[in-house]
């Protein structure tokens, strides 16, 4: 048996390391079987890591009459009698204000102020809202764009646009990343965010910001230090004038490059590239035919590893929350 493990390693590829590397908790979490589902108005919302968890024990009676969270055996829900997104949000953000003055949560020492929608799984319904740097405590489904810029050269043929983050961003700072990207951040549509991130991260504007095109979504289930990151991109190509120089407005990039796709490759491999983004990449090389089944023999592997199924890792069903606790009545 170990030889044969030893045959199917050598038989993966760089990019399908890549992919795996990106999808590091949804194939082997280091948390993953001791994470406990997070619910908010009978719905599984995220998931909760231990050491989350022992930070949110401590606030189950810091409001005098109304515990904010109920952790059981099997999961931890947001208090039922908060009924309301306006409330959920309210009381949600007085937590984590506490928890970020204390100081000891790496992710909430890049506080955004700017805000992600916490939504149903399938049916879209505002539940409340959470600065964007905490959603990785909750293991909350995170929904950005992802802009594609490139062009066709006469003589290198494809050819992309990639962004170096500058070095003073909250997270990836300096590293490289596709050409443009950013978060779908609460009361932002999808069209209109893709619109505002190429003007502000590049100077795409007026007629060139209308040629975006739709593209799809990848989705992937990653884990860092900072927490758990089951992310949807909402995927857009633009292709560019050979004579277009991207200028960034909004101080977040530090430069622009054009590369080859072979080169984009390269770049995508090394520690200098932002993994969250690597997704975005690969797809993009696909759909393009740079990757195929001719040259990448994890071809299918790698496809599936850019469409992870997240609604399946959410399903908590709402009888289970009825049937399982322990009979404590939250809103006394």
């Amino acid at each position: 048996m170990k030889d044969m493990n030893s045959t199917i390693a050598s038989n993966i590829s760089e990019i399908a390391k890549l992919a795996r590397k990106f999808n590091c908790f949804y194939l082997a979490g280091l948390h993953q079987g001791t994470c406990k589902p997070f619910l908010v108005g009978g719905h599984q919302v995220g998931l909760i890591r231990p050491d989350i968890l022992k930070h949110l024990e401590r606030f189950p009676e810091c409001y005098v009459t109304l515990k904010v969270f109920r952790v059981t055996g099997k999961y931890v829900e947001l208090n039922p009698a908060f009924r309301d997104y306006k409330e959920r949000s309210s009381r949600i953000a007085a937590v984590l204000q506490s928890l970020k003055k204390e100081g000891e949560i790496c992710a909430l020492k890049g506080w955004r102020d700017e805000c992600f929608e916490v939504s149903t799984p399938f049916y879209h319904e505002s539940l409340m809202e959470m600065d964007r740097s905490a959603i990785c405590l909750f293991g909350i489904r995170n929904y950005g764009v992802s802009i594609n810029g490139y062009l066709f050269h006469p003589i290198k043929g494809l050819c992309i646009w990639l962004q170096q983050r500058s070095f003073t961003k909250q997270t990836w700072p300096g590293k490289w990343d596709c050409f443009v990207s950013g978060g779908l951040a609460v009361g932002y549509g999808i069209m209109e965010t893709a619109i505002k991130e190429v003007a502000e991260e590049a100077s795409v504007v007026g007629d060139l910001a209308k040629k975006l095109v739709p593209a799809g979504c990848v989705s992937f289930y990653f884990e860092s230090e900072r927490g758990l990151f089951p992310n949807t991109e909402y995927v857009y190509d633009l292709e560019l004038p050979q004579d277009f120089k991207p200028e960034n407005a909004d101080g977040e990039v530090e430069t622009f490059e054009l590369l080859t796709a072979e080169e984009c490759v390269q770049r995508a491999l090394t520690t200098q590239f932002k993994t969250t983004s690597a997704p975005v990449l690969l797809d993009f090389l696909i759909r393009r035919g740079f990757i195929n089944p001719e040259n990448e023999p994890n071809y299918r592997h790698i496809i599936e590893l850019l469409h992870v199924p997240l609604q399946t890792i959410y399903k908590w069903p709402q009888t289970d929350i009825l049937t399982n606790g322990d009979g404590e009545n939250l809103q006394r």
